[in-house]
């Protein structure tokens, strides 16, 4: 077993007691987990792919769409909360795989991790830039189109004069106050967190409470479309295909174990901080995609990239648009802290173990946070966002988030034959039934997702593994330690 380099768990149980006045500091309660969790979950993704899944897929069965989702995201969500309490080290499935699965796949794990942050950092930013335009635009206030948009981009005005973008000014700035926020240290970061979620989920009430009222039941009928014939188009597959749509509404919940190592009471408060933000979110996804569809006809949102303006169409809230777009750009927010957040935590342990240089696990002295991590990361992304056109930055990767989902519940398996005996606070139930079907899900997602996500998922891991082959391998901290046993 030792040619894989598993890092023992009593090590990292040893690490989690040992990091003292060091390291991360331990500021987290279970509410502010459960926020944390809302604020990567609710993002501008409900607001758009609920009524593209209702439109193609479900109809007004759009509410069973996500209950499947969240039943799915459920069995991968249990196995995250036992480790999570078991192992209360910062890092998430790298962590946990590097102890089942031995340090190659950890690194490809953390590796995939890190696509998943950058680029869903660096898109979302570039996306916030947009719909911040939009709403400014919508008080007479127009940014000059230079500053908006990359240099790669052009852009015809309304008096025909085509214009070069220069740099991506909003995009840049969001980047650079988000990773200040989180340098200054982990309780302000949650505070800013959970004063952004309370305004976006406040918005998303405000919608169903108005939007309520108005509700057309002749809108809800029939309540699952018969199928026309085609796979996914209506009817019960239409409902299962629906869910593999709003699946991805869900992802980021197991950010929240990347928190693990500032956390109060871990072995409390990550099964509530995980479990809590999915309940909420199934909760408030299911009622708001009842109102949607009860506002207007499912087929009106056919194609549609602002699903939830239609459904508004039908009220006499035309104000309500553009506090929506409000939400976006509030909920936009508060997912890139939380992607740069997670970035810093995972190679902030992956530095720890030695697979990457020590400067990504220096912490300030003051803020105890990953403080050089940060600003690296910050120039990094925030020109990214900035030069390159969000074309080509692409749309969030989710295959990092599945394939973590896959090794997490592969791991709670595997540890629970290899070390049955090991104390765990919280205990995935139904063992080996909730893991498997949390494998078969996310395998499912995966074989589904498109070409050119797995050939960015297929060059970025060759790149790490020149970096791992040259670097992380000759200076791993497990791998010297083991090898001087043998």
């Amino acid at each position: 077993m030792k040619q894989y380099y598993k890092k023992p768990l009593a090590w990292l149980l040893q690490e989690s007691g040992e990091e003292g006045a060091q390291g991360l500091k331990r500021t987290l309660s279970g509410f502010q987990l459960v926020m944390l969790g809302l604020g990567v979950i609710i993002g501008a993704g409900l607001f758009s792919l609920t009524g593209l899944a209702a439109g193609n897929n479900a109809g007004p069965a759009v509410t069973l769409s996500f209950v499947v989702a969240a039943i799915g995201c459920a069995f991968a969500g249990l196995c995250y909360a036992e480790f999570a309490a078991m192992i209360p080290i910062a890092g998430s499935a790298y962590t946990y795989a590097y102890t089942t699965m031995g340090e190659l796949l950890a690194w490809i794990i953390g590796w995939d991790l890190v696509l998943e942050f950058s680029v869903g950092a660096a898109t979302v930013s570039i996306s916030w830039s947009n719909y911040l335009v939009e709403f400014l635009s919508g008080y007479g206030i127009y940014l000059p189109p230079q500053l908006v948009h990359s240099p790669f981009e052009t852009v015809t005005l309304s008096s025909g004069e085509v214009v070069h973008g220069l740099f991506n000014l909003p995009a840049a700035l969001v980047v650079i106050l988000m990773s200040y926020i989180l340098m200054r240290g982990t309780k302000g970061s949650a505070i800013w967190n959970a004063v952004v979620v309370s305004l976006k989920v406040g918005v998303v009430l405000v919608f169903i409470a108005l939007g309520w009222k108005y509700i057309q039941p002749a809108n809800l009928v029939p309540y699952i479309p018969k199928n026309t014939g085609e796979f996914g188009h209506f009817g019960w597959s239409g409902i299962l295909r629906g869910a593999g749509v709003v699946f991805f509404v869900f992802l980021g919940f197991d950010i929240v174990s990347t928190a693990a190592q500032e956390t109060k009471n871990p072995k409390r408060n990550m099964p509530i901080g995980i479990l809590g933000s999915l309940a909420i979110c199934t909760v408030l996804f299911i009622i708001f995609s009842h109102v949607m569809t009860g506002l207007a006809p499912y087929t009106d949102f056919k194609n549609s990239g602002a699903p939830v303006a239609i459904a508004i169409s039908h009220t006499p809230f035309k104000w309500l648009g553009q506090l929506v777009v409000l939400a976006i750009i509030i909920g936009y927010t508060s997912v890139i802290m939380v992607d740069l957040w997670g970035q810093s935590r995972v190679f902030y342990a992956m530095s720890k173990d030695g697979l990457l240089p020590k400067v990504f696990s220096e912490i300030h002295p003051r803020f105890r946070t990953p403080w050089k991590s940060n600003i690296l990361f910050c120039v990094f992304i925030s020109l990214f966002a900035a030069l390159v056109p969000i074309k080509v930055v692409g749309e969030m990767t989710s295959i990092g988030t599945l394939l973590a989902f896959v090794i997490v519940c592969a791991g709670v398996w595997i540890l629970r034959y290899t070390m049955p005996d090991a104390p765990r606070p919280f205990k995935t139930p139904w063992v080996p039934f909730v893991p498997i079907m949390g494998i078969l899900t996310c395998v499912g997602m995966m074989v589904f997702l498109p070409l050119d996500t797995w050939l960015r998922l297929i060059i970025w891991m060759a790149i790490g593994m020149v970096i791992y082959y040259c670097y992380g391998r000759k200076h791993s901290r497990v791998r010297k330690e083991l090898s001087s046993r043998q």
